[in-house]
């Protein structure tokens, strides 16, 4: 049985994203943590240790970029389909519906992992050319590059659980109101309520929990964003291919 059916909504979703803001989204994004690394750097009295500047990246991006951009990126990839009204033309293709949908949650997934990876990037960039403007404060200590694409590896998969709710909000409602309201107050709750002990179950709070210290915390969050969030995606694509969308 050839491939191409399998994979020609994947390619055509592809190909909708890149000529969507998509791409300007993916870039944007790690740019203003890189910017803003770059100036903190530049701020500086004395060099501080590589591990630093990776954490604050790592920070900035888990506890407000990543789920900011999550909340713009699922809602314009839904609105691809919604703007034009085109989910009737999909939907009546000789082919099973599901495969629609989970070519969206497999782009989606792919340019938030893409992000991940370019605001490491873009980390180790920006601190390099702050350093070689201010010799004086080149970071102390090797970059290690492993333990930090760990990191950011780590964070990627716990938040798939936040990703998938709101993929499946995003594409549930022509509306793009319900899926900003989600992301929104998913971020709202997670900023006031850094410090409770329950965050560690809150879809939002999961990425970020990759940063605390006690061990229990990384591997609960882990495991149940990265565990649930694959239970929500079926869940999801099951649902999806049995309603219309309202």
């Amino acid at each position: 049985m050839s491939a191409s059916p399998f994979l020609a909504p994947l390619f055509v979703e592809a190909r909708k994203l890149n000529r969507s803001l998509a791409a300007l989204l993916a870039v944007a994004a790690p740019s203003l943590i890189a910017i803003f690394l770059f100036f903190m750097v530049l701020r500086g009295k004395a060099p501080m240790p590589w591990g630093m500047w990776t954490m604050n990246a790592a920070g900035v991006w888990a506890f407000f970029m990543l789920p900011m951009s999550v909340t713009a990126l699922t809602a314009l990839a839904a609105h691809m389909e919604h703007g034009p009204k085109s989910w009737d033309h999909l939907r009546a293709l000789p082919l099973p519906r599901w495969r629609l949908y989970a070519a969206k949650v497999v782009c989606v997934l792919a340019v938030v992992a893409v992000m991940s990876a370019a605001v490491l990037a873009m980390t180790w960039g920006a601190v390099t050319l702050a350093a070689a403007i201010k010799p004086r404060l080149t970071p102390t200590g090797p970059f290690e590059l492993a333990l930090y694409a760990g990191l950011f590896g780590r964070i990627y998969l716990a938040a798939v659980l936040m990703i998938a709710i709101q993929l499946w909000v995003a594409l549930r409602y022509a509306s793009f109101v319900p899926a900003l309201a989600v992301g929104i107050g998913g971020t709202f709750f997670s900023v006031v309520a850094t410090s409770a002990k329950q965050g560690v179950f809150f879809p939002w709070q999961m990425p970020v929990n990759m940063l605390a210290t006690e061990a229990w915390r990384v591997q609960t969050a882990l495991g149940l964003g990265l565990g649930l969030g694959m239970v929500v995606i079926v869940g999801a694509l099951a649902h999806l291919s049995r309603r219309e969308v309202l």
